[in-house]
């Protein structure tokens, strides 16, 4: 069946503004301006900050929410469904798990090319599904497991690919490089933990995506807001690139974007899009499909790496492609991509149904009384 206009436009969306979210962040990283002081002219080096602009735009998918609630309210035939109530304060621990997820990758961004940024946080589906299985009792099926496996090998090639081409970089060192690709896939622990802990919410209290992310946003603008202040203080060493050498100078941020307005061009880039690419993933999943929303997920890799050749902010390497390509097939196989080429094989439909009931019951298990059975509950 052909997509409406709106569908289309919502496909647009979420790939535009998923390319500008990584983009903006690393065109910020880029800057250079004076500070505060009379220091000379640095890079512009807040990962705490950039972080906290982005759950400001989380945060404004609350305001998304009610503004829909309210318009489908007054509509004679109200459609949406606002979920049931619930303690804020459930969302407070992914809420966290996204601010020091946020807060690493940001600073692994500072450190990498971000194309790879965007390959290697692939790694979300190995440690998704590992912790699926140990904590939502789930069972991963056959194609899933291969999956997992592809990934893996794709993240070793892109790693590879970051290795030969570090020796050639001239705005990261090799030592930078490969830390900043380990904390990203370190993040990517952390953000399963997260969708772990969001998944048994979002079933057990039938909450609406969009007022999810908002209540996320929410604790990490409030937190990181507030942590801002200690880390002004917190000596860092090496380890940070701003003038003082503390974990973040909130101060010297504001100072060079003084300096330099095309930075708060940056972060507004960041800050809008995320906002904009939450409300269209969500849409795509419910308009179109999961399958959808995944496929231009891994097309928003692919923009991302196009326009950074294109700004000559990374040079082409063959390994990066056939990176993209293993990550690819790992991800369309654990989401299930397959399944419908293998459905018109006569001798492999049969198991395609089998991995799509597999699937249905475990979705069934999760929402059937709100809580997730294990083995040794009777």
């Amino acid at each position: 069946m052909a997509w409406t206009k709106y569908q289309l436009f919502l496909a647009g969306l979420m790939l535009i503004t998923g390319s500008i979210n990584t983009l903006s962040a690393k065109w910020a990283d880029i800057f250079s301006a004076k500070g505060c002081r009379d220091d000379p002219v640095h890079v512009f080096s807040h990962p705490f900050l950039q972080a906290v602009g982005m759950f400001l735009g989380e945060l404004s998918c609350l305001a998304v929410f009610y503004i829909l609630l309210c318009h489908d309210r007054r509509s004679p035939d109200p459609k949406m469904n606002p979920g049931q109530s619930f303690n804020p304060l459930l969302f407070f621990p992914p809420a966290m798990c996204d601010m020091l997820a946020t807060s690493i990758m940001y600073v692994a961004l500072n450190m990498t090319s971000a194309s790879s940024f965007q390959m290697l946080r692939g790694a979300v589906i190995i440690f998704t599904g590992l912790l699926s299985v140990a904590f939502l009792g789930r069972r991963l099926a056959t194609s899933q497991w291969i999956g997992i496996l592809i990934t893996i090998l794709g993240l070793v090639i892109v790693g590879l690919a970051d290795f030969l081409s570090g020796n050639k970089d001239n705005n990261h060192k090799l030592s930078d490089i490969i830390t900043g690709d380990l904390l990203i896939i370190m993040a990517q622990v952390i953000v399963s933990v997260q969708v772990v802990l969001e998944e048994k919410l979002v079933y057990r209290h039938d909450v609406h995506p969009l007022r999810a992310v908002g209540t996320e946003g929410f604790f990490g603008f409030i937190v990181l807001s507030l942590l801002l202040i200690p880390m002004y203080f917190i000596y860092v060493g090496n380890f940070s690139d701003n003038p003082r050498h503390v974990l973040e100078d909130a101060l010297d941020a504001f100072c060079q974007i003084g300096h330099q307005p095309l930075i708060l061009l940056a972060l507004l880039g960041n800050t809008v899009s995320i906002a904009f690419f939450n409300f269209a993933g969500i849409s795509v999943t419910k308009e179109i499909s999961a399958t959808t929303r995944m496929v231009l997920d891994s097309l928003r890799t692919l923009v991302i790496w196009v326009v950074s050749l294109g700004l000559g902010w990374e040079q082409f390497h063959g390994l990066q492609v056939l990176g993209f390509l293993v990550l690819l097939l790992g991800t369309g196989l654990y989401n299930g991509l397959h399944r419908p080429l293998l459905a018109r094989i006569p001798c492999c439909a049969g198991m395609v149904t089998t991995e799509e009931e597999s699937s249905s019951g475990e979705r069934e298990r999760l929402l059937g009384d709100g809580r997730v059975q294990t083995g040794d509950e009777s």
